[in-house]
Order: structure tokens, then C-alpha cells, then sequence
């Protein structure tokens, strides 16, 4: 399969090296020069400085007959104009980044059927909506949901007098809804079983159904826990501003600072009265002392400065924010920063990546989250007739030891499997897997 970027910027260089494992055939282009120079020293594609929204470089040779075209260039414009004259020039399929929140609330519909894209991505929203969902969940650092939110996947890090630790998981009381699916400790997946015990600084994964981990997640929550009303927010750029919107709407006092006066107006008109957006510098102590920072129960650093978001949420800890969250770009950082006291990192281009392999690989999958810095992943996928695994007690399925079936939906109803489950055709299979086997473990699934 023959897939086309245009736009080598981060989101695209990110795009490219995950698809580029996948050993998909990837072009990037990108009209500058010099934005191509970092992809061509580190990932195994083919590169081309060209004008990616010209229909002279759709007639080229490289582009001609490609299966799908990705347009994240800097520009909603551009993005558009590069996927209707891909579809006019026999690419099959398109996914456009859109930034701007109008196009995307009053004319997704309309851009879908008028400019021939199939996927929009907008990474700044699906970060804070990431964010949202982790904060409704207190003890969570990463909440994903699948099966329309039927199945709910819950990361926990197991704290030192957890009532998790310590204990096989075989004797814990974990309700019968609710699996063990992962442990992920000193950079090792591991595939759990009833003998294995959760350790202080694992970071444990649940899946199950979703109202039965909400309940669960509370029995993990630190009597001395917060619940999330006040947050204070660096960085009124669109993730800042998406998410302070979020979170007001829901009751939460939010205070965004920002130092460009045109951001803090912005975001100022809509927020409700007990809010604020301050112009002001955030890493100025006597501001933020002043401001309440010692009351937040959250503090969420999204500047587009990856170290200044770690130092601003290890400022914030000292001056007393109960949990910090980082948005980074690098999702390399985001081990390190966990490893020096940050509780919760986010990649908005890992989460927005996520969404297009899902969209690539097709072929009955549904939805991809990356898990632990892309070195495992959630997938949901159909299970396809003909498939290995269909008709099959799961024993017997022969699946890899790479991958654990956590959950599945048949008739909208969300299970946990065991090893007598037989997938039928039709339903969906929740399954945790390590990346570099995903591919082998995915045939399973798919038509033989």
C-alpha cells in the first residue's frame, strides 16, 4: 500500500515513522527543502520537494495511484485543496488536518461530502477531549474507550500501599466485568496471569465493561485525592484553549495564563464567570502564588515548549498543585518525564498518529491507542468471516504470546473472555498487543 504526505512538519514526520514500521510505502512531500532533511536522515522513505496542493505533483509517477493521501501541512486551506485534487487524480482515500473548530463543528458533514476527505484531524481537540476523560477518572493516567464507550480500557499506576500490591492477581477482588490486561514495569510489557503480582511503580491496565471500571477506579482513588474544581492552565494556544473550555463547561474553575494578550481574548469570551484567562507570564512564581496555584488540584502545562512544560509542572508540584499534566511534541519525552515526577504525559501528534494508522490499516479495524510510547497498542477490530480466530475457543486459536484478547461486543453488549470464549464473525475484539507484533497478530482477525 502506497501512502502520500504532504506536510514534513512534526505531525507528518510522526505519521511517517509509525506508518513507515508498518512498512507501508510512504512518500512525504513537502515544498521546503530543508522540512525534509530530518526525515530523510531518520526514516526509511521516499522523500520529494514539491508543491503537495499542485496538480502537477499528483501527475507524478511517486503519487499517481497511491491508496491514500494524508495532507497536515500548517494549513486547513491547503489540506483541503490537496484532497480534492487527490480524488480527482484516482487516490482512493484521504485525511486532512483541520485546526480550525468551525470547520470542524458547523461543516464536518459538509467537508466530507464537498472536499473528499474521509478522516479530519484536528490533534489539539483530541488532546484535551484525552485530557477530560482522564480527569473524570481520578486514580486514571490514561482512560481510552472503545466499542462506542461499552469497553473501557483504565491505566492505573500501582502505588507502594496500593491494595492492588503485593498480591496475585488470581486472589484480588476483581470483579468478573473487569481483566488484568497488561503490566507494563522497567520498560517490559508483560501479558499477566493468575500468579503474577502487581509491584509499587507498575503502571497496571484494566479493560472491561465501562461502568464496572468506573466503579473499580474508585476503590483505587487516595483517601487524601482531590476531586478536580479548580485547574490552572499554562498556554492559551488551541489545545489550551480547547481544553480550559472542556473543563469550565463541567463546573470546573479554570485560570488559563498566557503572555499574547490576542489568546487571552480569545478564550476570555467563553468562559463562564467563576473562570478566567490572565494575561501574564507563567513561570512567574509571585503570579502564580498569587493566583491560587497552591489550591489547584490540577495543573496542565501546554506551551509549545516541550522542557518549559516539564520545568512549569515541576514548579508547579514544588508550589504545591496536587497533579500536573504535560502536553508534549517529542513522545520520547514522555518516559522521562513520568520518571522525574510528571503524573500524566500526552503527545497530541501520538494521539492524532493513533487515529490515522487505525484509518490505514482498515480491514476491520476500528480504533488504535498507542500505549506506553508506542511500544504497545490497544486495537479494536471486526472479526472478519474466515478469520483464524473465528469459531474457535480462544485456547485453541493458536494467537501469539505478543497479544491478550481483553474484551470483545456481540449484540452491543461488552464481555470479558476467557479461554473457552469463541469469537463469532461480526463481533468486536478488544485486543492489547506489543506494536512490533501487531501486524502478524491482526491476521488473525482478517479474512485468511
Amino acid at each position: 500500500m502506497r501512502v502520500i504526505i504532504i506536510g514534513a512538519g512534526k505531525l507528518g514526520y510522526s505519521i511517517a515513522e509509525l506508518l513507515s514500521q508498518e512498512e507501508y510505502d510512504i512518500v512525504v512531500i513537502d515544498k521546503e527543502e530543508g522540512q525534509l532533511e530530518n526525515i530523510k536522515e531518520n526514516l526509511d522513505v521516499l522523500t520529494m520537494a514539491a508543491n503537495g496542493s499542485s496538480p502537477i505533483t499528483m501527475d507524478n509517477p511517486d503519487v499517481q495511484g497511491a491508496d491514500i493521501l494524508i495532507a497536515v501541512t500548517g494549513s486547513d486551506e491547503v489540506n483541503m485543496v490537496c484532497c480534492i485534487l487527490a480524488k480527482k487524480h484516482g487516490i482512493t482515500h484521504t485525511v486532512a488536518r483541520i485546526r480550525d473548530m468551525q470547520f470542524m463543528s458547523e461543516a464536518k458533514d459538509y467537508l466530507k461530502a464537498n472536499f473528499d476527505i474521509d478522516l479530519m484531524l484536528n490533534p489539539e481537540y483530541i488532546t484535551s477531549m484525552e485530557i477530560n476523560r482522564i480527569l473524570m477518572v481520578p486514580a486514571a493516567l490514561n482512560v481510552e474507550d472503545f466499542a462506542e464507550g461499552r469497553v473501557r480500557l483504565f491505566e492505573t499506576k500501582v502505588r507502594r500501599n496500593s491494595p492492588l500490591a503485593g498480591t496475585p492477581l488470581k486472589n484480588l477482588d476483581i470483579p468478573k466485568s473487569i481483566l488484568a490486561a497488561m503490566i507494563f514495569r522497567d520498560h517490559r510489557m508483560i501479558i499477566p496471569h493468575g500468579d503474577d503480582c502487581l509491584l509499587p511503580h507498575d503502571n497496571a491496565y484494566f479493560v472491561g465493561e465501562a461502568g464496572a471500571i468506573a466503579n473499580f477506579s474508585k476503590n483505587l482513588v487516595r483517601s487524601d485525592a482531590r476531586k478536580i474544581s479548580r485547574a490552572v492552565i499554562i498556554g492559551a494556544g488551541r489545545a489550551g484553549r480547547f481544553t480550559a473550555r472542556i473543563l469550565d463547561k463541567q463546573g470546573v474553575q479554570v485560570k488559563i495564563f498566557d503572555m499574547n494578550r490576542e489568546r487571552c481574548r480569545l478564550i476570555a469570551g467563553t468562559l463562564s464567570s467563576h473562570s478566567m484567562a490572565i494575561h501574564g507570564d507563567g513561570t512567574n512564581i509571585d503570579l502564580l502564588q498569587s493566583e491560587g496555584i497552591s489550591d489547584a488540584d490540577i495543573m496542565i502545562c501546554m506551551t509549545d515548549d516541550d522542557k518549559l512544560n516539564l520545568l512549569l509542572a515541576l514548579m508547579g508540584r514544588h508550589l504545591g498543585a496536587a497533579k500536573t499534566i504535560v502536553m508534549v511534541n517529542r513522545y520520547d519525552y514522555i518516559d522521562l518525564m513520568e520518571k522525574v515526577g510528571v503524573d500524566i504525559v500526552l503527545s497530541s501528534r501520538f494521539l492524532a498518529a493513533s487515529e490515522v494508522l487505525a484509518f490505514v490499516r482498515r480491514g476491520g479495524i476500528v480504533s488504535v491507542s498507542l500505549l506506553e510510547g508506542a511500544k504497545a497498542e490497544a486495537i479494536e477490530v471486526l472479526v472478519q468471516p474466515g478469520a483464524k480466530v473465528a469459531g474457535k475457543k480462544l485456547m485453541d486459536a493458536a494467537l501469539p504470546r505478543e497479544c491478550l484478547v481483553c474484551g470483545y461486543v456481540r449484540n452491543e453488549e461488552a464481555f470479558v473472555p476467557n479461554g473457552n470464549t469463541v469469537l463469532n464473525p461480526g463481533d468486536r475484539a478488544i485486543i492489547i498487543v506489543q506494536m512490533k507484533h501487531s501486524k502478524n497478530v491482526l491476521k488473525y482477525f482478517q479474512k485468511d
